[in-house]
């Protein structure tokens, strides 16, 4: 019995942090952008990059960057929404990108580059299209193209593809685009808060 104890305060607390853990998917461009974001934030537990919106199942990199398979590259944003709330996501998320742009972002082109959010429940879909709507009311955009959709299912990319900037810090592509992109949004996101 003592054990028992033992084990269930022990326990205890990581299971009440497990808990806590939810689920987000944003898609705002190249997933390797987005994920680095994410990955900065208090309370985010991963940020994982892959593919959601589409008909293709376990669509290829390949097949998404046809623009063919209808995925949007997408990143699962796990967090504790103890430390961090969907709204302040859904912040992060529209200052972090341009979503007046109908399938663009910088130099990306294509729906698989769309701006979009995969709600998983009734309360994330309410959530971000109150916020849509209070970002248009407020003038923060001209308009907002960002597509709210239900989540279906989620598939993680190939493995080169995680952590990408952190493991490719020298890339063309991480210093042309994704450190400048970072670096827009520190600024702004700084501003506001």
């Amino acid at each position: 019995m003592k054990r028992f104890l033992l084990l269930t305060l022990l326990l205890c607390p990581f299971l009440s942090a497990f808990s806590q853990r939810e689920k987000a998917y944003f898609a705002s461009g190249c997933f390797w952008c987005v994920e680095a974001i994410f990955e900065t934030l208090p309370g985010v537990v991963e940020a994982t990059s892959g593919y959601c919106g589409g008909e293709t199942k376990h669509p290829t990199y390949r097949e998404i960057c046809s623009g063919l398979t209808g995925h949007a590259e997408t990143v699962e944003v796990t967090f504790n929404s103890k430390i961090v709330s969907y709204e302040t996501l859904l912040e992060v998320f529209f200052y972090s990108h341009d979503p007046e742009t109908l399938n663009r972002q910088g130099p990306d082109v294509g729906t698989q580059y769309r701006s979009a959010i995969f709600y998983v429940d009734q309360q994330q879909k309410e959530k971000a299209e109150s916020y849509i709507r209070q970002l248009l009311n407020e003038n923060e955009f001209k308009r907002i193209t960002t597509s709210v959709e239900k989540m279906n299912v989620f598939y993680k990319a190939e493995i080169y593809h995680q952590d990408f900037e952190k493991n490719n810090p020298t890339h063309p592509y991480v210093n042309s685009v994704g450190k400048e992109r970072k670096t827009k949004f520190f600024k702004k996101y700084k501003y506001r808060n």
